[in-house]
């Protein structure tokens, strides 16, 4: 996708990794204090840009074992770190139990009700591609929101059925307590193409299905719908992504990721 022209407030180019990384510091809007914990160079960038600007009240790890205060830059190991609080690993399941977390994983695979496979692609009992495992999937979807990020939108990842459930989707968790409903949040889903909700309920009792929030710029909705393997809520009208504002622009090029790291993710 080429360099996108911001209208007349937007003096700089936005590129499609950026429009991304803004796209999932928009699922952190509102989170208030909480932790924020992107998984991935992208998901991080995204991460740290909604703390630098808009939800100064969450809280980050430095990817390792602090909260730091101050905006890091990805793959930098020895930035400078302003030590708000000392974050060991096992601190880590205390904050997932109590709800007060929001994660953006991966998807290798995902289905319409959100069923998110990080596992194995093929039978399970013998998978033709063996992938990352369950990991923490099942009780980050049970505990607090999830967002997930796919960079390479089609129909191979956006699945009729996942081969693995790692992480369980709306009509897997129907059937479960009220408390477990009540804490399943999956937020958002970004890909390279659009951003995906899960705001429209299926028709009487039917869970939650994916909804197509908006398209990034230069993509149109035809290509999301051909790109994805089911059946896509899609609105009368749908907007395009938001552009990264200057400020944004100058905190993901100069200060998050003056390596462009990002890049590597879309071919760059």
């Amino acid at each position: 996708m080429a360099d996108l022209k911001p209208d007349a407030n937007q003096p700089e180019e936005a590129t499609i990794d950026e429009i991304c990384a803004v796209a999932i510091a928009e699922a952190f809007r509102g989170d208030g204090e909480i932790l924020c914990n992107p998984i991935g160079t992208t998901p991080i960038i995204g991460g740290r840009l909604a703390r630098a600007t808009f939800e100064p009240a969450m809280v980050m790890t430095d990817a390792v074992s602090v909260l730091a205060a101050n905006p890091l830059p990805v793959g930098d190991d020895n930035a400078e770190r302003l030590v708000e609080a000392w974050m060991p690993y096992r601190d880590m399941f205390d904050v997932v139990w109590s709800g007060r977390r929001h994660i953006v994983m991966g998807a290798s695979q995902i289905d319409a009700h959100g069923n998110q496979n990080l596992a194995a692609i093929g039978d399970w009992r013998r998978p033709k591609a063996q992938l990352l495992g369950l990991r923490g999937a099942p009780g980050n979807l049970i505990n607090h929101a999830t967002t997930y990020w796919v960079p390479n939108h089609s129909t191979r990842s956006f699945v009729l059925s996942v081969d693995v459930v790692s992480g369980p989707g709306y009509d897997r968790v129907a059937p479960l307590s009220a408390a477990i409903r009540a804490s399943h949040e999956i937020r958002r889903v970004v890909s390279n193409l659009a951003v995906m909700d899960f705001e429209s309920s299926g028709s009487g009792d039917e869970p939650r299905r994916m909804r197509l929030r908006s398209v990034h710029p230069g993509v149109t909705v035809d290509e999301v719908v051909e790109a994805t393997g089911f059946e896509l809520a899609v609105p009368d009208e749908v907007p395009e992504s938001r552009l990264p504002t200057g400020e944004e622009l100058h905190l993901i090029r100069e200060v998050l990721d003056p390596q462009g790291y990002r890049k590597a993710e879309f071919g760059g």
